[in-house]
């Protein structure tokens, strides 16, 4: 599965991470959220994989978009 994760800088801006690479920074948060779930549904659509969007919560990481392979189930696309 490809994750793409937000990230808030000490400054109080977001960044949209693929993985390890930093794709897009200095985004408030609403415009971050919709972007990165654009960004992996326009991946899963050109390749298939699976594609999720997270960003981290007060106790845990919060999945705000998933984009499952059609052959897979729901729970077999997240392990």
């Amino acid at each position: 599965m490809v994750i793409y994760s937000l990230r808030q800088s000490p400054e109080g801006d977001w960044s949209i991470r693929r993985e390890t690479a930093t794709l897009f920074s200095q985004l408030r948060l609403g415009p971050a959220i919709q972007l990165a779930r654009e960004a992996a549904r326009d991946e899963h659509t050109r390749s298939g994989r699976s594609t999720c969007v997270e960003m981290p919560g007060p106790t845990s990481t919060i999945r705000l978009a998933q984009y499952a392979r059609p052959d897979l189930p729901i729970e077999s696309a997240v392990a």
